[in-house]
């Protein structure tokens, strides 16, 4: 099914292959149970759309816009999100609180912003995350596991439980960042010690 035309407002356990919509505007659509694969939605706005227990297979969503927009459940895989403000997507689920609300798997997510999100059991399982801003996010539980993490913004992110095993390239201030019983592995731990205010002697 193509996007261009679609005229209902809701749709379930509905397939869209190959779409390839750059700049479009989609409005007020519900999406429920749907699969999205190897789609083109580079620059597209969804405003106040909802998508639950959804999946982007191989899609293309870089500089995609979210305002007002719902997720729940929903899955990205091997896709390309790049310089996405996740903060304008709609978080405040009235009755959805308790379910997951996005995970990432293998995708790319350089130079995008989570500022202030609860995200708690986020995945960011061997992305691509760099430049990214977690400022004052809430990643309780998170599996970062894997993902490179170059350059990006740790300052008052709560990383409690979170786990970075085999994660690279991180800069996370011990003193500015909540980190209770998360996990690092060595050598890239080492660079925990940087905030400190010690002195290292080989």
């Amino acid at each position: 099914m193509d996007l261009e035309s679609m005229t209902q407002s809701d749709y379930e356990d509905q397939q869209f292959k190959g779409a390839k919509h750059k700049k479009t505007h989609i409005q007020s659509k519900n999406f429920h149970e749907c699969t999205f694969k190897n789609c083109q939605f580079n620059e597209t706005v969804f405003q106040d759309c909802v998508f639950i227990a959804c999946v982007f297979e191989g899609c293309d969503l870089s500089l995609v816009r979210l305002p007002g927009t719902t997720f729940s459940e929903t899955i990205f895989h091997n896709s390309k999100l790049v310089g996405v403000n996740w903060a304008e997507a709609n978080w405040d689920h009235h009755g959805l609180l308790k379910r997951r609300f996005v995970d990432f798997h293998a995708c790319t997510l350089d130079y995008s912003t989570f500022i202030g999100l609860k995200l708690e059991k986020l995945t960011l399982h061997e992305c691509s995350a760099k430049q990214v801003i977690f400022e004052d996010a809430d990643l309780t539980g998170a599996d970062c596991t894997g993902t490179d993490f170059a350059a990006s913004r740790f300052v008052r992110t709560n990383l409690t439980e979170a786990d970075f095993v085999d994660a690279v390239n991180y800069a996370i201030s011990a003193g500015l960042n909540t980190l209770h019983k998360t996990k690092f592995t060595l050598p890239e731990a080492i660079s925990l010690l940087h905030s400190l205010d010690i002195i290292l002697v080989e």
